[in-house]
């Protein structure tokens, strides 16, 4: 899904930042913290032309940053469908759009060059120095083989 990656590339591009808030705001996407139920880390919305990203407002701020990037996948990719964005099923999902939108965070939080930097580093030590979860380094590493 080199795609996604060129999308991705795009917008780093474009607005000299990967960080999934910055680009939310730049693209007219309303972030909203919101305390949602304990199975749903966030959400993308859209209605009359209006995007929102609902983020559960009980995470953990790495975890927050994580699901803005997803959502933000959603907006690009998947714009006029909503999407809630269900932790316990999301990473092993088969679901299409749901594999995107990860591989979309994915790209965006962790550069191709500083996962090469990384190589001799274990998953876990990766996802703490990018500050994001372990099963997005894994995806991003399957994503450079």
């Amino acid at each position: 899904m080199g795609w996604i990656k060129d999308v991705v590339e795009k917008y780093i591009k474009k607005y000299k930042t990967n960080c999934p808030f910055e680009l939310a705001k730049l693209l007219n996407i309303q972030v909203i913290f919101w305390e949602l139920p304990d199975e749903v880390d966030g959400m993308y919305y859209y209605t009359k032309r209006n995007k929102f990203i609902f983020i559960n407002n009980k995470l953990a701020e790495y975890k927050q940053r994580f699901v803005c990037a997803h959502e933000l996948g959603h907006s690009d990719m998947h714009t006029k469908i909503s999407t809630p964005f269900m932790r316990s099923s999301t990473w092993f999902s088969v679901d299409k759009i749901e594999i995107e939108a990860n591989i979309f965070a994915a790209e965006l939080l962790i550069s191709d060059e500083s996962l090469r930097e990384c190589e001799n580093l274990t998953t876990e030590q990766i996802a703490a120095l990018h500050k994001v979860p372990t099963e997005l380094v894994e995806l991003k590493r399957k994503g450079l083989l």
